[in-house]
């Protein structure tokens, strides 16, 4: 933006001349400096967007942590980062996991299935990318705002984005383009723009422990009625240290007690509630030290919102719901979304078209890319949702057979769960899986 007049109000911003006012206009704004805003704003740059600008509320790039931490192989590809000593602290090749029965599920990868990782590490150095690409980042800055603006210059007024900022106590206003809002799973981006949030959010609580792991490449995992409607884990980070945690659909719960008619003890149901249960677990109990040297909290977004757009705006990655229902994990997907998200942004400037039409060219292409595993994903959930803990044993101990491990060995993926699914369907325990999930793989495709 070149020589323009802003027919706003600006004094909050303490403006005294033009040049003043360019240094608060950019081409494009992300809100928020998490991994999904980092890849935007760096591909942006790439895609030739001349100024950009990443605004994040806390002081340091990665803090709080909000995430588990434990990353597919894809999740680092997907944003151009290769696995080094700097931000992995671990390799995970397989799982262990434990119905209600206890009856351990063993599923061995044949190489590295996911990475252990420090998120500050990592979204530091996501950030760093960007930032060496020439995108600019104003820290410990809160949007509080978000409006329509008009500039003029000489070819005639132009739409712009107005956002309220409030930064070293004062409330300031940036001008943009086009916004991408990646400001998490409670984006208030998205609800200045009158956007409908995601379909829920599952809670989630997770401490760091003394851990004595028997196999420290393995991931545990804990189903049923410890983590009602999602499930608990054990992550080891390293030999003797694991990030234990769960997070849980509120809503199963409520319904359990409903359909009990149990209506007078329906209370609001967080992780917090199931934890000391899961540390009391005995196959954590046994190599749990008590205490514990951290403790994240933080939501996880199930399914994605029914509207990802507005003119000159788009929402990605956790904002947007865009986390892989049946996982939990978000930085693969946003991974895609924010690459989708910034080369609509750049298509936009080049074009000098920032209407809700164009704006929708982004939701039409994430949703090629992602809609299909998240919607997949989703009928998962809520079968899961669904199913008793004799149910689940029954399914597990099902699939406890050295051939259909193979196949989970062969085709399971975090990111794209429909692949193993299909391979199950059309393997010879077709009818095994028909008398284990009923009608419901039938209604996934």
């Amino acid at each position: 933006m070149n020589a323009l007049i802003a027919k706003n109000n600006n004094k909050r911003n303490g403006l005294n001349d033009l040049k003043d006012l360019n240094d608060f206009v950019y081409d494009l704004i992300v809100v928020g400096g998490g991994p999904t805003g980092s890849v935007a704003a760096r591909y942006a740059k790439l895609n030739g967007v001349s100024r950009v600008l990443v605004i994040e509320e806390n002081a340091s790039i990665g803090s709080p942590v909000q995430c588990a931490g434990l990353l597919s192989t894809a999740a680092l590809l997907e944003p151009d980062m290769e696995p080094d000593s700097s931000f992995v602290l671990n390799a995970v090749k397989g799982a262990k996991v434990y119905p209600p029965s206890g009856k351990q599920l063993k599923i061995v990868g044949k190489e590295t299935k996911a990475y252990v990782v420090s998120r500050k590490m990592f979204d530091r150095r996501l950030a760093e990318m960007a930032a060496n690409e020439g995108a600019d980042y104003l820290m410990k800055a809160q949007v509080v705002g978000l409006t329509d603006g008009v500039f003029a210059d000489d070819s005639g007024d132009m739409k712009v984005k107005a956002l309220e900022v409030i930064h070293n106590g004062e409330i300031q206003t940036y001008y943009a383009k086009v916004v991408i809002a990646a400001d998490g799973v409670r984006s208030r981006t998205a609800g200045f723009a009158g956007l409908a949030p995601c379909e829920k959010v599952l809670s989630g609580v997770q401490i760091e422990a003394n851990y004595l792991s028997e196999d420290s490449d393995f991931v545990e995992m804990f189903v049923g009625s410890a983590a009602p409607g999602f499930f608990a884990w054990s992550i080891p980070a390293s030999e003797t240290i694991s990030r234990i945690g769960l997070a849980v659909d509120s809503d199963m719960k409520k319904a359990e007690l409903k359909r009990a008619g149990l209506t007078e003890q329906i209370e609001p149901v967080s992780a917090g509630d199931y934890l000391n249960t899961l540390l009391q677990n005995p196959v954590i109990d046994a190599k749990i030290t008590p205490g514990y040297s951290d403790f994240v909290v933080g939501g996880i977004p199930i399914g994605p919102m029914k509207k990802t757009y507005a003119a000159g705006l788009m929402i990605a990655g956790d904002a947007a719901g865009q986390c892989k229902p049946v996982s939990g994990g978000g930085i693969y997907t946003g991974a895609v979304a924010a690459k989708i998200a910034a080369k609509v942004a750049a298509e936009a400037i080049e074009e000098g078209d920032f209407s809700e039409r164009k704006m929708s060219e982004y939701e039409k292409r994430w949703k090629k890319e992602l809609g299909r595993e998240l919607e997949i994903g989703m009928r998962i959930h809520d079968y899961r949702m669904k199913l008793s803990d004799e149910e689940m044993n029954k399914i597990f101990d099902g699939l406890n057979d050295p051939e259909i491990l193979d196949l989970i060995t062969e085709y399971g993926d975090m990111d794209h769960p429909s692949v193993l699914i299909q391979k199950l369907m059309l393997s010879k325990h077709s009818l095994k899986m028909a008398k284990l999930f009923g009608t419901f793989l039938k209604t996934l495709f």
